[in-house]
């Protein structure tokens, strides 16, 4: 059950930046709190918020805008407004796809694009209950080693994985990495930009005490660009990815002109395949590329004892990524 916390409303980005600055390490900033509210319940990490920040209130972050340069999403918008969005949806499909996948209606009227972005990871390791015999610490809270590496390790990671091997749970980073997004970021010191795929590193996030994610700018893409998101996963409805594949690209003359080809759950954060970009560019797409395409995006992977099996899975999401009925599934 959860311990008593206070609970504040903060009215503006700079207000919630100075409470979280206030309370040295003991408050957490508040979404929709699909994430924290159930890490919390189960005290899975060794410190607990003596306050938490309600930052839905804050006015001006729950937006979408698209014009000729692009989108812009704040990071309050919940994940339903990015499915049920017909500007999304015509010319940013891919992270419509993406944001479709999470988890079922209820989570995605609550949950909003920030926190899909900045939750932690599912690795049953990290998020044991504390009741079940205390909580497991590891290398991502602070100390003891990732026992992934010689335990069940079926889900995690086949590329950057060092101190931890847990891998990045969102869906939308995947179509965000795809379309080259940035994340603007504010904090105690100013704001700062990062690409999608640079906002984690091996554990966890890229956030610093006291930032907070406050928008996503995308860029828009090659016009008539062909955009795919496929995840496979145990349970069709609900469950987190097993392996996933963001795909954006564009033909010109019957050749790939463009491409970016985006693997999820198979490393710290969204992993770009560039060496399968670099093969397919100037080749025209037809069964042979895409077989010889999905190896080069699986070269390197090193697998552990127990997750092999996820590069047969991510080869065949990028084999259908690049087929004419991608959007069919695994």
């Amino acid at each position: 059950m959860l311990k008593p916390f206070r609970h504040i409303d903060a009215q503006t980005v700079a207000e919630a930046i100075e409470l979280k600055n206030a309370h040295r390490g003991k408050a957490r900033f508040l979404a929709g709190g699909t994430d924290l509210l159930g890490l919390l319940k189960t005290r899975a990490e060794p410190d607990y918020p003596e306050l938490l920040i309600n930052i839905k209130r804050i006015p001006g972050l729950d937006a979408i805008e698209t014009d000729g340069d692009g989108a812009r999403i704040g990071a309050l918008t919940p994940l339903a407004d990015i499915v049920e969005s017909p500007l999304l949806r015509r010319d940013y499909s891919i992270l419509a796809d993406a944001a479709e996948s999470v988890g079922m209606p209820q989570i995605r009227y609550m949950g909003t694009i920030g926190g899909n972005l900045a939750q932690e990871t599912r690795c049953w390791y990290y998020r044991y209950p504390h009741e079940i015999g205390g909580r497991i610490l590891c290398r991502r809270k602070g100390e003891g080693p990732c026992l992934a590496v010689t335990g069940d390790n079926r889900y995690h990671a086949l590329f950057g994985g060092k101190r931890c091997f847990a891998v990045c749970p969102s869906d939308t980073a995947v179509a965000l990495a795809a379309l080259g997004a940035q994340i603007r970021i504010a904090g105690p010191d100013g704001g700062r930009s990062l690409d999608a795929g640079a906002f984690y590193d091996a554990l966890g996030n890229a956030l610093a005490p006291g930032e907070i994610v406050t928008e996503i700018l995308i860029p828009r893409p090659p016009s008539g660009s062909r955009q795919v998101f496929l995840k496979h996963r145990v349970r069709g409805s609900i469950d987190f990815a097993v392996a996933s594949v963001g795909v954006v690209l564009a033909l010109k003359h019957g050749v790939c002109s463009f491409v970016r080809i985006v693997l999820g759950a198979v490393a710290p954060g969204p992993y770009r395949a560039l060496k399968a970009e670099e093969f397919l560019r100037g080749k025209p797409i037809d069964a042979g590329t895409a077989e010889s395409t999905a190896a080069a995006a699986l070269e390197g992977a090193v697998p552990l004892s127990r997750n092999v099996y996820k590069i047969e899975i991510a080869k065949a999401l990028v084999k259908r990524a690049l087929s004419r009925d991608g959007r069919n599934g695994l």
